[in-house]
């Protein structure tokens, strides 16, 4: 999510929304299956009302443990008000929603591949926004961030671990 320096976010308030995942409790282990590990998939993410005004949904997912700094596994956008879930294995292509470039230089999502190690912490963060973002798929983190700068009204994390020993890397 983008820093919201309260000098830079003019909004008031910004409502604290619930996100969860059916596959993990916020804090736990992200099972395999939506690792690099495994078989790479979104896992899927379910969040309460966006606050009234809420004109699109945003989702980035980020490691903020990576050796090399904040690196970023997903980000998602004009996903509509109304939605109130994504299902496991969002396609890169989905016609529904606009996905960007990830920290693999590929678009979509791209899952947990720690370094072998202590467990890194994955952070999905679940933003809503008084607009829809005019950014082609693709997109980069730091374009995704300049186009919602200002426009957050809701917000939710969730987090999960996930870590790697020397035999699985």
């Amino acid at each position: 999510m983008p820093e919201l320096h309260q000098e830079r976010q003019p909004k008031t308030s910004i409502t604290t929304l619930e996100l969860t995942s059916p596959a993990f409790a916020d804090g736990a282990r992200i099972p395999k299956r939506y690792t690099a590990d495994g078989e790479d998939l979104s896992p899927p993410l379910e969040w309460s009302a966006p606050p009234p005004g809420t004109k699109s949904i945003a989702v980035i997912c980020e490691d903020p443990d990576a050796p090399s700094g904040i690196f970023f596994h997903w980000t998602a956008w004009n996903i509509a008000p109304k939605t109130r879930r994504l299902s496991e294995g969002v396609p890169a292509d989905s016609k529904e929603i606009r996905q960007g470039e990830n920290g693999f230089c590929k678009h979509g999502y791209g899952g947990p591949k720690p370094p072998p190690g202590t467990p890194h912490r994955y952070v999905f963060k679940l933003i809503a926004l008084d607009t829809s973002v005019d950014l082609p798929d693709g997109a980069t983190r730091r374009e995704l961030d300049t186009a919602i700068e200002s426009h957050v009204i809701g917000c939710g994390t969730l987090v999960g671990l996930y870590g790697r020993d020397a035999k699985e890397s």
